[in-house]
Parts: C-alpha cells; sequence; structure tokens
C-alpha cells in the first residue's frame, strides 16, 4: 500500500498523524479482538485521527466496526491498490470489494530491506477445518507471470539480489494458468544479477517431480518450508488436511537428503489431541529431518469446523506441549548446524545481520560498512540462536 501513496508522508508516531490505516488480521478470534483493543487505544492517543480499516477483518468484522462509527472507512483487499484516492475522500465510506481480485502493483523498492519479497499468487483452495482464510481472501489465483518478472526485473537492476516468493498459498502458483511454482523459478532464475531464491510455505502435496529436478540449482535456497500442521493422521484427518505422516517422511527424508535445511507450520493442542496421541506426535517429529519450525497453540476461530469440536486442549496443557516441541527442533537445529559446518552466504542486512543459505541467523560483528552485500563465511561460532562471524 505504501507504494502507492504519493500524496501523503509517513508518519512513525501514530500519536501525532493524521490518518491511520489498519492493515487487520483475522487468522484468529484473539486477532479479532485486538483490533478493537487497538482501535480504543487509538482513540485515546490520537482523537482526532482519521482511522480506516483494511486486510482480512474486513470481511469478519468491518461492517460492524464501520456501523459503530469507529471509522472514517473501510476497505478490502482488492482496494488497496486505490488508497491515495480513498483516503483522498471527504466522506466515509465502507467498501469489501472483490475476493477474486489480484493486486498488479508492481513495487519497485523495499526500504530498508536487501532482500526483496514478491507476491505471486492471492488465495487458498484448501479447506482446513480451523482456517477461516479461504473465505477471506477468496480461491486460489496467481498473479500473471508477465507482472512478476517485470518486478523482479526492476528490482534486480535497483541491487536486489535475494527474492522471497510470498502468497497466501504459494505452491498453487500457477495451477489456474497452467503453470507451476517450478517453472516459475526457473524463469526467475534466468533474470540477470538474480543470485539467490527462497520459496514462501509449501504444501508437501505441492512438491512434484518437476519440483524435484530445481533442488539442486545453485540459486536456490538451501531451506524449505513446507506446512505439515501436525504428525498424527488422526489429527491430520480431523484438521482436513491432504498430507499424512507416512509420505510427509518420506517427503521430507528425499529432500534432506539434498543438503536441505527444513521447516514447518505445527499446530499444538488441536481438539482430540490426548496425552496418547500428543506422545505418538513427539516420537513421530523426531523422526522428521526438521530444523525450523513456526509452532502454534492452537486457537478457536469462530465459523470455523474445528471451533464447535469436543475435547478441547486445555491452555495450559498446549502451551507445555508448544515448549517441548520447540526444545526439540531446537536441538535439531543445532545439531544440523554443528553437524553440517559448510561456508555459509549471508546477504548482510542493516543490523550486520543476515540469513545463510539455510535460513539460519547469522551475527556479525565488524567495523565495516557491509549492508547489502554478500559475504562468504567459513569460520564462523555457532550458537544456540544464531551463528556469530567476527570480521
Amino acid at each position: 500500500m505504501i507504494n502507492s501513496l504519493k500524496n501523503f508522508a509517513i508518519c512513525d508516531d501514530e500519536t501525532k498523524a493524521s490518518v491511520i490505516v489498519i492493515n487487520s488480521c483475522t487468522v484468529t478470534n484473539s486477532a479479532d479482538s485486538g483490533v478493537r483493543n487497538y482501535i480504543n487505544q487509538i482513540k485515546r492517543k490520537n482523537p482526532n485521527a482519521k482511522i480506516y480499516f483494511t486486510g482480512c477483518g474486513v470481511t469478519t468484522q468491518g461492517e460492524a466496526l464501520f456501523e459503530e462509527k469507529e471509522l472514517t472507512g473501510v476497505f478490502g483487499h482488492s482496494e488497496k491498490e486505490k488508497i491515495e484516492e480513498l483516503l483522498a475522500s471527504n466522506d466515509r465510506f465502507f467498501t469489501v470489494g472483490d475476493l477474486s481480485h489480484i493486486d498488479n502493483t508492481i513495487v519497485t523498492e523495499f526500504i530498508g530491506k536487501s532482500r526483496a519479497f514478491i507476491k505471486i499468487q492471492e488465495g487458498c483452495d484448501f479447506e482446513c477445518s480451523y482456517c477461516i482464510i479461504p473465505s477471506v481472501r477468496g480461491n486460489a489465483r496467481s498473479i500473471d507471470e508477465e507482472t512478476i518478472l517485470k518486478q523482479i526485473e526492476i528490482l534486480a537492476y535497483n541491487g536486489f539480489s535475494e527474492f522471497i516468493l510470498t502468497g497466501t498459498n504459494v505452491g498453487s502458483y500457477g495451477k489456474d494458468k497452467g503453470s507451476s511454482i517450478a517453472k516459475l523459478l526457473k524463469k526467475i532464475s534466468l533474470i540477470k544479477n538474480v543470485k539467490r531464491i527462497r520459496v514462501g510455505s509449501l504444501e508437501p502435496v505441492q512438491i512434484d517431480d518437476e519440483f524435484f529436478e530445481i533442488l539442486n540449482e545453485k540459486w536456490m535456497a538451501k531451506h524449505l518450508h513446507i506446512a505439515l500442521q501436525h504428525a498424527h493422521d488422526d489429527i491430520l484427518e480431523s484438521m482436513k488436511r491432504r498430507n499424512k505422516f507416512k509420505d510427509d517422511l518420506k517427503l521430507f527424508e528425499k529432500i534432506a537428503s539434498h543438503g536441505y535445511a527444513l521447516g514447518t507450520d505445527f499446530i499444538v493442542g488441536f481438539p482430540n489431541e490426548s496425552d496418547a496421541v500428543w506422545k505418538e506426535t513427539l516420537k513421530r517429529v523426531a523422526l522428521l529431518p526438521l530444523t525450523h519450525i513456526h509452532a502454534f497453540t492452537y486457537s478457536k476461530r469462530d465459523n470455523t469446523p474445528a471451533s464447535v469440536m469436543t475435547n478441547q486442549v486445555k491452555g495450559d496443557i498446549a502451551k507445555a506441549r508448544h515448549k517441548e516441541l520447540t526444545n526439540l527442533i531446537k536441538e535439531k537445529n543445532i545439531l544440523f548446524r554443528k553437524s553440517n559446518k559448510v561456508p555459509l552466504e549471508v546477504l548482510i542486512e542493516s543490523d550486520l545481520s543476515g540469513f545463510d543459505q539455510f535460513f539460519n541467523k547469522m551475527q556479525i560483528v565488524s567495523k565495516n560498512e557491509l549492508e547489502g552485500n554478500w559475504i562468504t563465511l567459513s569460520e564462523y561460532e555457532i550458537k544456540d540462536e544464531k551463528n556469530i562471524a567476527h570480521l
């Protein structure tokens, strides 16, 4: 949205801003309540500010907030490209927009970043029982390949060399256009000055033979994030997931054999996750060659099938299991780094840190100006949370 603003100055202090735009999330009930609390805080701290509301929360609570006269304007994802025009309006407005819309805005700069984030698709066709995203973001749809390549060409010309492909369900790219994520990656790799490409979260069923063909390409980051969500088939079935543990283990072992670090999303404390189920789950996770994890304790989301399931897991139990899981993966990550001590290629960010090819953080100790530079490090210390190199 920032790239579409031409006649507004960005203010870092919301207490002094005359216009405040809230880009909301609605993935959990707490996200919705958090937005309401935030709006109330703004009204107390900056009562004269015009408050506008956009993002996923428009579908779930935008109308109610607008009718309560808490907001000056509400606009959906498809209207973000018109933000300049909308904020200039003197009238209150409410416009949800179109869930089949694709944003073809060309982003030419990422302020304060050495890496560029490229959105390649919107929406999701999966119907996981805990998730409301498909109903607020629409079905999976791909941004035109020409638009993606043009944006990367411009950014590469402007000095960017690492690109992260993002979206609601990245691996679904191309299914509506007779293409695929692998085909897109190959074309991006041919653009001058592109050194490394990272892929956002993939689903196990989206990794096919065509994708395996590019695993050993030098421009592929040696890290993949593949969303499993759980490791017990009974829970996966209840979640309405499309993956099974036996297949997941085989897939992960095959990818790891190519020297990859592997991350996943995992929901702890899902309904019917009994002590016996959790014990078996932890054993199975230990078998997976995982190095990174985004672990979440299950949180009810109204208007999803999982929200009315019986045998909900108590919060303190889910929290304890979350700690068990994250500690296990932390140990696996350290072991991976110690047993795989190879030269690391790092793109340095503004705080003299960056991520290597395995998506592990590297902190540089140096008096030199290194931001935006690629460096190869053979000598470094392996710490619990990151690697450290002295230059």
